[in-house]
């Protein structure tokens, strides 16, 4: 398959050509790459069975993972659900445009293909002008995913999706860089309290400042069990990864150098490509072939834009491990450790203080 490509940042012209080429595809049947403020989405027609089967073959994804649905106006989220509780007016409200993503009972309108075989329905309302664009000229809901192959980091550039899908799609739209870096909060609605299913730039506290308490799904530490059908997207199968073996080490900061410049020259000295992922203030404590800033330290948002870039960078510069600094798990840190974990496969060191 060929790909066509579309630009959205040069003139007026070119956008509104490439969002009606895209519009027309969607309509179609067909499957377009496109950015949002989070990550850049691989979408298709959301009330259609086919086109949902077609995303999950294009990413290789498992078809029990659900779909978001994105919509333009708020006002489209009533036929695709059976009923809109008080809590996703307030959130809508608070919230929307922006990265939050809310599960609730879906109508019959959505395919089940779509929901990944669930009775609920995942709905956000992106931030970005050209993903809402691209909703208006498709004139249908768009379900999409990121625009990755599945368990891959998620593409926050058109080169990434590129990197991915290219050949395998109809079209991607190139807009640029996006603003988040980290997919889209999720909110359980459909319970007697709501759960946080995936973190992201919307904190708990922010949710917490709307709705009073929430509870933290059980998933945002652990991984699901094989027997265990996902609420939501990225919450049972490996996502994130790069190529390498990735480990995670804790402690305080001194002690965090201490064991991954250990650990790296054990790796070494094994004859493995070593690659290390640090905050910008401990870059010149390291010693390795591959050696990314991923922000400072006390600016998680920065942190959180910069990851996944850095993991396809890690596997573009072919290292065989990978050793990270772990982070506060406090705001949108908790966005950052999830995926991180994730990326990692939850494999953990832990930097003892010297004695």
């Amino acid at each position: 398959m060929e790909t066509i490509y579309g630009l959205l940042t040069g003139s007026r012209a070119e956008r509104e050509e490439a969002l009606a080429r895209a519009g027309e595809i969607l309509r179609d049947g067909g499957l377009v790459a496109f950015p949002t403020e989070t990550v850049y989405g691989l979408g298709g027609n959301a009330l259609s069975a086919a086109a949902a089967e077609k995303i999950y073959a294009a990413k290789g994804r498992p078809s029990d993972n659900p779909l978001i649905v994105h919509i333009a106006r708020v006002e489209e989220m009533e036929p695709l659900v059976r009923d809109i509780p008080e809590s996703a007016e307030k959130l809508a409200a608070a919230f929307w445009p922006g990265p939050l993503t809310m599960i609730l009972p879906k109508s019959e309108a959505v395919p089940r293909e779509t929901s990944g075989g669930l009775d609920t329905v995942a709905i956000r309302l992106p931030l970005d002008p050209n993903a809402r664009a691209l909703i208006q000229a498709a004139g249908v809901p768009i379900a999409a995913p990121s625009a990755n192959t599945s368990g891959r980091p998620s593409p926050t550039s058109a080169r990434h999706v590129a990197e991915d899908l290219g050949g395998k799609i109809d079209m991607i739209l190139d807009g640029g860089a996006v603003a988040v870096g980290l997919e889209s909060t999720i909110v359980d609605l459909t319970g007697r309290v709501p759960a946080l299913l995936r973190p992201g730039a919307i904190t708990p506290e922010m949710l917490e400042g709307v709705l009073g308490k929430i509870e933290f799904d059980p998933v945002l530490t652990k991984p699901l069990t094989p027997d265990m059908h996902p609420k939501a997207p990225g919450m049972k199968y490996r996502h994130y990864a790069p190529r390498a073996e990735m480990f995670l080490v804790d402690g305080t900061q001194a002690a965090a150098i201490r064991k991954i410049n250990a650990c790296a020259a054990v790796a070494k000295a094994d004859g493995k490509k070593v690659g290390i992922l640090a905050s910008a203030e401990n870059l010149d404590a390291y010693r390795a072939d591959a050696i990314l800033c991923l922000g400072e330290r006390a600016k998680p948002a920065e942190i959180a834009h910069n990851l996944f870039a850095a993991l396809r960078e890690m596997d573009a510069r072919a290292v065989d491990v990978i050793y990270a600094e772990a982070f506060p798990e406090s705001g949108v840190g908790l966005a950052v450790m999830n995926r991180m974990n994730k990326a990692a496969g939850h494999h953990y060191l832990h930097a003892e203080e010297e004695k």
